[in-house]
């Protein structure tokens, strides 16, 4: 009889877990609705909703639409840490539709003062005169967010929405096209900045 030998790295089975679940309390006066993995939150604010159908998960309300349940049955390491992340989701979008979320932003100039003028209702910003430039910046605010000027602070902006992710993309889209080229970085810091990050009414 011939017997076989493993020769060099032998593969063995990746142990899963059989159960791993997560719990989120879902507060007064908001409504959280699955279909096939979709997530639908209502609030007092708006409505928010965001598919998880890439994620091997189950969720479903429970305790009368108190709580959010996320099971995932059979599932490695890598894949259970995926269980934090949807429940991460759904509490920033509670979060969202019962207080929404502000980003603080500063225009930052050392000769040539940056002119930032708001457009189309809040969904919109100008951005003129940047290290002296002819060229009109112009950003678009992602949907659901709105831009207005600080009355307290100068040169300051306000970035206000529900949805998080759009929230921080249009702060980034404004950062992002301000970016200094072709000079040193570290002495021309001419921008606009994010300085805040915080929900509203919890500043």
């Amino acid at each position: 009889l011939h017997r076989r030998t493993c020769v060099g790295s032998c593969h063995f089975g990746t142990m899963k877990t059989i159960l791993a679940s997560q719990k989120i309390d879902i507060p007064e006066g908001v409504k959280v609705e699955v279909n096939s993995r979709r997530i639908t939150v209502a609030g007092p604010r708006g409505t928010l909703s965001r598919a998880f159908r890439h994620i091997s998960c189950d969720a479903q309300v429970i305790g009368k639409g108190q709580q959010l349940k996320v099971d995932m049955w059979f599932g490695t390491r890598k894949e259970m840490a995926q269980i934090r992340t949807v429940c991460s989701h759904v509490q920033n979008m509670i979060t969202g539709v019962t207080k929404g979320f502000r980003y603080k932003m500063r225009l930052v100039y050392a000769h040539f003062p940056i002119n930032a003028s708001i457009s189309d209702n809040g969904d919109a910003l100008e951005i003129r005169n940047f290290l002296g430039e002819k060229r009109t910046r112009v950003v678009g605010m992602r949907d659901g967010v709105k831009i207005s000027r600080s009355e307290k602070v100068k040169d300051e902006l306000l970035l206000e929405g529900n949805n998080l992710e759009n929230v921080s993309l249009s702060a980034a889209s404004i950062h992002q096209s301000c970016l200094v080229k072709r000079k040193d970085i570290r002495k021309f810091l001419d921008g606009v900045y994010v300085s805040e990050k915080a929900v509203i009414g919890e500043e």
